[in-house]
């Protein structure tokens, strides 16, 4: 087997910072249960805290920080690499937008003793099937594992997404803007698009974004359309203009200019350097 795998899925038991492989930020997306304690951090600018009994999600390369890990705590943990993750993920119609969710709220409560077991137990099948190296057909046995084990966190969240969209009648202005983000800014990426939704103005729309999470709505749809045409670009099935048709570009080079400004690289030249 090739040595380059050996890091694909890594499961560990966690209490402190230093558990943690080098650079796992940056290599890993990040599933974490925590039994006993808390971990406070940074994500994205907000301070949030994730205690015993929930469930945590980190994507590769989070806007993540100032890590403090309690006296008394422990969690599970499943290590993804990043790129065998995302080459796996099933070609779910609504996966974009539940990967933008879990962008927004990484925490998630677990309320049963069953839904723990679950996910544990989905933690601890992955990393049985990679260490099944002699396995006759190790690696589409790994793979299709992999796509398993993303439909079953998926399976194991969808009602709390489904949950979260409601706050668009229930929430918060600053928590209907975001729902309201992760449903358009597929297409909508002006603020007086989505101010004129919460019959606010943009000025006011901007502020509140502010105090709550320290970026202005600008700079939350300029983040999440990134997130979008960085997904899109990954999905070998679009060729380019039909990305720019999705996204209500009206032409394929204004699509590319604005990717460019974005990401640095031409939708051909990001493409290019996934190989």
């Amino acid at each position: 087997m090739d040595k380059s795998a050996l890091s694909r899925v890594v499961f560990l038991e966690i209490e402190k910072e230093s558990d943690f492989p080098n650079n796992f930020n940056k290599l890993y997306h990040k599933h974490l249960y925590c039994h006993n304690g808390s971990i406070t951090f940074l994500f994205n600018d907000q301070k949030m805290v994730c205690k015993s009994g929930q469930f945590l999600f980190w994507f590769a390369e989070s806007r993540l920080s100032e890590l403090e890990f309690s006296k008394n705590f422990k969690a599970t943990v499943l290590l993804a690499e990043k790129d065998f993750l995302m080459d796996n993920i099933p070609d779910q119609s609504w996966s974009i937008n539940a990967q933008l969710h879990s962008r927004v709220y990484p925490i998630k409560d677990i309320k049963t003793k069953s839904i723990k077991e679950k996910i544990l137990t989905n933690f601890k099948r992955l990393n049985e099937r990679f260490l099944e190296t002699e396995h006759r057909f190790y690696e589409e046995a790994l793979k299709l594992q992999m796509q398993l084990f993303i439909l079953e966190m998926w399976h194991i969240f969808a009602n709390e997404y489904e949950q979260r969209k409601h706050s668009l009648q229930t929430g918060t202005l600053y928590e209907q803007f975001i729902q309201l983000l992760q449903q358009h800014c597929l297409k909508h990426r002006e603020v007086q698009f989505y101010s004129s939704e919460l019959n606010i103005t943009a000025k006011y729309l901007n502020h509140l974004c502010k105090i709550h999470s320290g970026s202005t709505a600008s700079e939350w749809i300029q983040r999440h359309a990134k997130e979008h045409i960085i997904l899109l670009l990954q999905n070998r099935n679009l060729n380019i203009s039909e990305i720019a048709d999705q996204m209500d570009f009206s032409s394929r080079s204004f699509f590319t200019r604005y990717v460019k400004k974005l990401l640095n690289l031409t939708p051909k030249e990001f493409r290019e350097r996934l190989g």
